[in-house]
């Protein structure tokens, strides 16, 4: 029986394992306001209702527009709340997605993300690589990273992390300052990034995994539910499909967080449930073989 976990460390910080991925209280396409403000607000109620002290944010999502709900709805914030962001990325008047790497534009957006959040420090800032392609960053990783120490060192950010990373720009980054976290694109039926997570498990470093369910692109949660090793595992255990792929996480490293996002409490609620779910041995043997379903990055 695969015994989980309930928290686990995230740099000098110990969080509850699944944690609240606030990408979806914005508008559609992730720009603008949401369609029903109150129920994003009744969201993040229920976030810290049910213990979940991890959230992840950032400044273009909406832009501005989900860190302003978190700020409203949390503040005072819990003592033990963590709440990450990243950089590296805008948006344009259109909602398309830009790089925005520079070190001026690095710190730019953290100092906005601190203005919306209303905080005087973040607790975890990701350096999110390669928003909008267009061939290789420009900019130095190292230089990026030195922005984001320096703004370590004034006071505005706790923890560094990196969003897309590749082994390569794992170790270049190990190499510059300490790396709390790595959040990239994984789950049962993506497992691509299989060797970025063998570098993070080597180092101790946390691993949080974007789409954990898929995408809506590749069928999101559905094509989970379609999966018949899933299903199976999932009607043994009397549970959803999509319960069964963050539990399966959840059993793969004991350093994976999980930040699943949401805009209903129904599925908050189901989304925090699945960290009571053990899945025994040969539950994982057969989840080991289930079919790669694809995630793309954006």
């Amino acid at each position: 029986m695969a015994t989980i976990e309930q928290t686990a460390s995230l740099g000098d910080k110990t969080v509850r394992r699944i944690g609240f991925g606030a990408m979806q209280l914005a508008g559609p396409g992730v720009f603008g306001p949401p369609k029903d403000p109150d129920a994003a607000r009744a969201v993040l109620r229920r976030v810290v209702e049910l213990g979940v002290n991890h959230i992840d944010t950032a400044q273009v999502y909406g832009p501005d527009v989900v860190n302003e709900l978190i700020a409203e709805v949390l503040r005072p914030y819990p003592d033990d709340l963590v709440i990450a962001t990243k950089v590296g990325g805008a948006r344009d008047e259109t909602g398309a997605w830009v790089r925005a790497s520079r070190p001026e534009q690095l710190r730019a957006t953290s100092e906005q993300d601190l203005r919306t959040l209303r905080l005087e420090r973040i607790d975890l800032v990701y350096m999110r690589l390669g928003v909008g392609g267009g061939g290789p960053d420009p900019v130095p990783l190292a230089d990026q990273l030195g922005t984001l120490t320096e703004l370590r060192d004034e006071g505005k950010l706790g923890l560094i992390g990196l969003s897309t990373a590749s082994v390569d720009d794992l170790k270049t980054a190990l190499d510059i300052t300490p790396i709390a976290a790595v959040q990239n694109a994984y789950g049962i039926g993506n497992r691509e990034d299989e060797p970025v997570l063998d570098l993070c498990r080597e180092h101790g470093i946390a691993y949080v995994p974007y789409y954990p369910l898929g995408s809506a692109f590749t069928g999101g949660p559905q094509a989970l539910a379609d999966e018949p090793v899933i299903a199976s595992v999932a009607a043994k255990h009397n549970v959803s499909s999509s319960q069964v792929a963050l539990a399966w996480l959840l059993a793969h490293y004991e350093r994976m967080l999980l930040i699943p996002g949401t805009s209903s409490v129904a599925h908050l609620e189901e989304n925090v449930a699945a960290g009571s779910i053990a899945l025994d041995d040969d539950d994982l043997a057969a989840l080991k073989n289930v079919r790669h379903l694809s995630a793309p990055t954006f």
